[in-house]
C-alpha cells in the first residue's frame, strides 16, 4: 500500500497524539495517519536564527512526524502575515480586517518554496501527498517544479469566498492558478466548491468538464466536496475516562439545578462569540423568568495573540460579559461565565455531556467539529439540543439541529428558548438523527473518500471521454490579469 504523506502548516508531538489540542484538524489528521504507514510533515512551531532546512524526525503515537524550524521573519510574514492577516479574514468574509502587504506575500511564497525544498527528497515514487489548508496553497506548484509527479491532493478546511471577494486580493489569479498543480481540491461543502468553480469560470475564462473537473491556466483539476468528520467512536470512548467523568461531575455540581448553555470556540472573530453573548443578553431581557434559571458557559481558547484583532476581541468579550453580569447577576448566580483556559479533549467531553444547549453560531466557518463532538458526547436518554449557525459547514449535514442566523439576536434567542422548552421525545429524535450522521460521515469516511478519489483521478478512473463545456464570463466582469 502507498504511503500517505500529510503536510500541514504546523505539527507538534501533542497534536500527533491527538491530546490536549482542541484543533479539529490535528485530531482528524492524527486519526487518519494511524491507518497508513506514512509521514506527517510541517513546521515545528519553533524559530531559528537562520534557515538550515534541518529536519527533526520522531515517532509519536504511532505517527512518524517530520518537522522543520522557521526563521522569525518567516513566522511574521508567512504565518502571522499572509496566512492570518490576509487569507484568514478574507476567506471568512471579513474584508474590513484583511491586510495586504507585499512582504506578507513574499514570505508566504518563500516558506512554501522552503517546505517543498526539504520535503521533495523524502517522497517515494508511489507516495500519496495530501496538503492541508490555506497556509500551503502554493506547495503543490513548488513540488511539481522540483520534479514531483506523485498524486497530490489539497484540502481547504475553511470557506472558499465568493469571487467578488477573491478579486480584492492582489495577485489573486496567481494564487488560484497554483491550485491547478494539484490533482484534487477538497472543500468542506458544495457551496465552497461552487464558489471556487465560479471564480474559475468567470474570472479565469475556465471550462467545466462533464466529469466534474475544471480546466484553466492550461491545467485540469477536480474540485469536490468532502465534509470532514470526527473520530466518533474514539470520542465516545473519552466519556469513559476518569478525567471526563470528573469533569462531568464537576459541571453537574456547578450547575446547581440550572440549565447550562455552552459555547466552545477558538478565540476568533469568525466564531460569532460576541453575537452569541448579545443574543443571550437579549434572551434575559425578553424573558425575565429565565434569570437565575440558566447560565452561559463560554470557553474561548486564546490563539494568535500576535495579531491585534484577537487581542482587541478578548478585551471586548471580557467587557461585554462584565456588563451583562453587572446588569443581571445575583449573589448566588452569574449569567455569563467567560473562560479562556485551554481544556483537554477528555475535560471537554464531560462539559459537553453536562450541557443542556450547545451554541455553535459562527458567522462563517468551514465545518466546525465542535457541533459533531457535542452530539457524540450526549446521553441518549436525555440529550441536549444543538443550536447551529446556517453559515457553519456542519449545517449542510446536521439539519436536525436548530438552524439559526447568527447575525440576528432575536433568531438565536428564540432558538435558545425553544431548545430549553423542547420535549424529551423531540430531543431524542433529533439527537438520534444527528448521531447517525456523525457516525456515518466520520473521519474514516472523510479520509477514505478523499484518498480514493485522488487515486482514481491519477489512475484515470473518472468517466471515459469527458467533454468540456465552455461557460463564458458575464459581460460586465473583467477577466484581465491581476
Amino acid at each position: 500500500m502507498s504511503r500517505l504523506i500529510v503536510v500541514s502548516n504546523r505539527v507538534t508531538p501533542q497534536q500527533a497524539e491527538g491530546g490536549a489540542s482542541q484543533g479539529g484538524l490535528s485530531m482528524a489528521l492524527s486519526a487518519a495517519l494511524r491507518e497508513y504507514s506514512g509521514i506527517w510533515f510541517g513546521w515545528s512551531g519553533a524559530s531559528t536564527t537562520a534557515w538550515t532546512g534541518e529536519l527533526n524526525e520522531q515517532k509519536v503515537g504511532g505517527v512518524t512526524v517530520v518537522t522543520v524550524d522557521l526563521e522569525e521573519q518567516d513566522i511574521e510574514e508567512y504565518y502571522n502575515g499572509y496566512a492570518n492577516r490576509t487569507l484568514w479574514p478574507l476567506f471568512h468574509y471579513r474584508i474590513d480586517l484583511t491586510q495586504y502587504e507585499r512582504s506578507y506575500g513574499s514570505g508566504y511564497a518563500r516558506v512554501n518554496a522552503r517546505f517543498a525544498e526539504v520535503l521533495a527528497p523524502l517522497i517515494r515514487p508511489d507516495d500519496i501527498i495530501w496538503v492541508q489548508d490555506y497556509h500551503l496553497i502554493p506547495l503543490g506548484r513548488e513540488l511539481r517544479e522540483r520534479g514531483v509527479r506523485n498524486a497530490i491532493g489539497f484540502f481547504l478546511h475553511i470557506p472558499w469566498p465568493a469571487r467578488e471577494l477573491v478579486v480584492t486580493l492582489p495577485r489573486h489569479r496567481q494564487l488560484v492558478e497554483s491550485l491547478f498543480y494539484y490533482d484534487v481540491i477538497g472543500f468542506q461543502t458544495q457551496e465552497w466548491r461552487n464558489a471556487f468553480v465560479a471564480y474559475v469560470l468567470y474570472e479565469a475564462s475556465g471550462m467545466a468538464m462533464t466529469d466534474g473537473q475544471v480546466r484553466a491556466f492550461g491545467r485540469t483539476v477536480l474540485p469536490k466536496a468532502f465534509p470532514i468528520g470526527i473520530d466518533a467512536q474514539g470520542f465516545s470512548k473519552l466519556l469513559k475516562t476518569e478525567t471526563a467523568q470528573e469533569s462531568y461531575a464537576r459541571m453537574i455540581e456547578s450547575k446547581a439545578g440550572r440549565r447550562m448553555l455552552l459555547g466552545v470556540d477558538r478565540l476568533d472573530y469568525s466564531k460569532g462569540i460576541e453575537e452569541r453573548i448579545l443574543a443571550y443578553d437579549r434572551l434575559l431581557a425578553d424573558h425575565p423568568e429565565l434569570r437565575g434559571q440558566t447560565f452561559l458557559l463560554q470557553i474561548s481558547t486564546e490563539t494568535r495573540s500576535e495579531v491585534d484583532a484577537y487581542q482587541e476581541m478578548m478585551a471586548r468579550l471580557d467587557a461585554l460579559s462584565g456588563r451583562i453580569n453587572g446588569a443581571y447577576a445575583e449573589v448566588d448566580w452569574v449569567p455569563v461565565r467567560n473562560v479562556h483556559r485551554m481544556h483537554t479533549r477528555e475535560e471537554l467531553a464531560g462539559v459537553y455531556r453536562a450541557a443542556d444547549v450547545m451554541l455553535v453560531t459562527p458567522l462563517r466557518d468551514g465545518m466546525n467539529l465542535v457541533a459533531k463532538e457535542f452530539v457524540a458526547a450526549q446521553n441518549e436518554a436525555d440529550p441536549g439540543v444543538l443550536v447551529l449557525s446556517r453559515f457553519a459547514g456542519a449545517a449542510q449535514q446536521m439539519r436536525e439541529a436548530l438552524i439559526v442566523n447568527p447575525f440576528s439576536q432575536e433568531d438565536v434567542a428564540d432558538a435558545i428558548k425553544r431548545a430549553l422548552e423542547m420535549p424529551a421525545d423531540e430531543r431524542r429524535r433529533r439527537w438520534r438523527a444527528l448521531m447517525d450522521g456523525v457516525e456515518k460521515d466520520d473521519i474514516v469516511a472523510w479520509r477514505d473518500s478523499f484518498v480514493q478519489c485522488l487515486q482514481g483521478v491519477r489512475e484515470g478512473d473518472l468517466a471515459k471521454g469527458p467533454r468540456a463545456r465552455k461557460i463564458r464570463p458575464f459581460p460586465d466582469v473583467p477577466t484581465g490579469s491581476a
